[in-house]
């Protein structure tokens, strides 16, 4: 510490800054039960792991094509690398053995994404001065698109900021070790992930002429990659990844109910106006996203060719999607810009330093500062619904102190589940449950056990309060109620299950145990008051 200078003092203590914050509101966010689904997916994922069952997920298997169209029923040996290959899981996996617990994920996901600012810090002094590296790092610790995501369950996605501004340095510094290393694990992170980037990078390195056979090798691997990744591998383990997500994101430009990846890109050549329609319409979104992204930068670089080549691919196939929230920046899906995004603002900064005048920070000071307020105030991820409305029409909002009390009842009922049982559960409960073999989100109440027998879960728990609470505002938890509902009257009417427990909202479910004196009254009250309104 004594031997560093001031300039990289700041800049660790900004990283510092964030992985404090955003660790505190992220465990703050799962303790008060607003974590969800996939957080207990990949929880579960890295468990599993631990047990030697690798990249196997009851959970995945309850969101497969085969569980949700073909009507299969989820099964425990499910591998989650059908949908995504995400074999960098691998390098993270002996951290969640010395802690494994949900929690973890959100240190290992806010301290991937910290030190990927620091890795920025690196790469702009390679550059640029100390003073103007301190104000691209602190661009993007205030950034929208890195704010969002460190405070969502944990993805895959986290791993970018790492990987992608790590083969940008090895490779300014000609390090060509670490950075063929970089490049295995950028690819590594997802298979169409890792891929956008780097080949965005080696259309940059060739246009720019600063390395165009080495542009063109990357291009190359890139292509190849996601081309052998999607079209064969992935299809070992399921259809997933064609039928789920091909089919579904891009079917404006597939008529197949199971294309390839290269019949997307035919569907995109052939189809010009969809293509153009898919670009640019809405225009107002597009924009206001891409503005979005440029705002903690002080739209620094917006005019540069470079950046838009660097950023070019990731945003064309975010724009081209359908079906998803691609265009939210506080998802996931915003950070495959980052890299590319920043670099592009380095290599402009590199190019026009005399423009960092005085007037110019104070532009730029306005966008940082503009940038995370409407980072907080749009609540990612339910980040800070504690503090911020979930609707205000209608309304609906609970205190911290509500949810805090609400989340002890929780777990306290949790804890009642042994933990070799399988489970069905509510979304906001799954992360609670995820370090167990069988875990299924409600309707689903069946699940086969890996010996080809299909059997029911042993224990079924709902979070009617919580369900209760956002049915007013959100269709999602009004079909939840619809569904639930009738399944828990028809299992405690045959005395299939027996309510053994019933407390603020909370309903615990046993197969073949009798309900706990009182608690089918408590039942029949609940019942009544989750009348969705018309």
């Amino acid at each position: 510490w004594q031997i560093m200078n001031s300039a990289s003092k700041r800049a660790i203590a900004l990283g510092l800054i964030f992985a404090g914050l955003v660790s505190l509101f992220g465990i703050l966010r799962h303790e008060i039960l607003l974590s969800s689904y996939d957080h207990g997916l990949f929880s579960q994922l890295f468990w599993n792991n631990l047990q030697g069952n690798w990249f196997q997920s009851s959970l995945t298997s309850g969101n497969s094509v085969e569980s949700l169209q073909d009507g299969v029923i989820p099964r425990v040996d499910f591998i989650h690398l059908g949908q995504h290959w995400v074999v960098d899981f691998l390098l993270w996996w002996p951290i969640y053995a010395i802690a494994p617990h949900p929690i973890t994920l959100i240190f290992l996901q806010t301290g991937l994404m910290t030190v990927g600012g620091w890795l920025l810090y690196a790469l702009a002094r390679c550059s640029l001065s100390p003073q103007l590296s301190l104000w691209i790092l602190g661009s993007y610790y205030a950034a929208n698109a890195v704010i969002g995501p460190s405070l969502a369950n944990f993805y895959e996605h986290c791993q970018i900021p790492l990987f992608a501004f790590g083969m940008f340095l090895t490779w300014e510094k000609k390090r060509w070790g670490w950075f063929a290393l970089c490049v295995a694990f950028l690819l590594g992170i997802r298979e169409e992930v890792g891929g956008m980037i780097l080949f965005s990078y080696g259309l940059y390195l060739s246009l720019s002429r600063r390395s165009v056979k080495l542009g063109v090798l990357l291009c190359a691997i890139a292509f190849a990659y996601v081309a052998v990744i999607t079209n064969w591998v992935l299809p070992q383990f399921s259809t997933d990844n064609s039928r789920l997500y091909l089919a579904t994101r891009f079917r404006q430009f597939v008529d197949t109910p199971n294309p390839s990846t290269l019949q997307v890109l035919w569907g995109m050549i052939t189809r010009p106006g969809e293509l153009l329609k898919s670009l640019f319409w809405p225009i107002d979104r597009r924009l206001a996203y891409v503005a979005r992204h440029w705002l903690p930068l002080g739209f620094a670089s917006l005019l540069s060719p470079m950046t838009w080549t660097l950023t070019g691919v990731p945003l064309i196939s975010l724009f081209m999607q359908t079906g998803i929230s691609a265009l939210s920046i506080s998802l996931r899906y915003s950070l495959v810009v980052v890299p590319g995004l920043f670099y592009g603002t380095i290599l402009w900064w590199a190019a026009h330093p005399r423009k960092f005048t005085p007037q110019f920070r104070k532009v730029w000071a306005i966008g940082l500062v503009l940038s995370i307020l409407l980072s907080v105030t749009s609540n990612p991820n339910r980040a800070f619904s504690w503090l911020i409305p979930d609707s205000f029409r209608p309304w609906v909002h609970t205190s911290l102190s509500r949810a805090w009390f609400h989340a002890a009842v929780a777990r306290e009922v949790l804890r009642q589940i042994p933990p070799q049982a399988s489970v069905s559960a509510t979304t906001y409960l799954i992360p609670h449950l995820a370090n167990r073999r069988a875990l299924l989100r409600f309707p689903k109440i069946q699940i086969q056990d890996g010996r080809d027998r299909v059997l029911p879960t042993d224990y079924w728990v709902a979070d009617f309060w919580q369900l209760r609470q956002y049915q007013v505002a959100f269709e999602e938890e009004r079909t939840a109620i619809a569904l639930i509902v009738p399944l828990y009257d028809e299992a405690i009417e045959s005395g299939e299950y027996g309510i053994l427990e019933a407390r603020d909202g909370l309903v615990l479910l046993g197969r073949g145990y009798p309900s706990q004196p009182g608690t089918v009254q408590t039942w029949k009250n609940l019942r009544a008051s989750l009348v969705a309104p018309q």
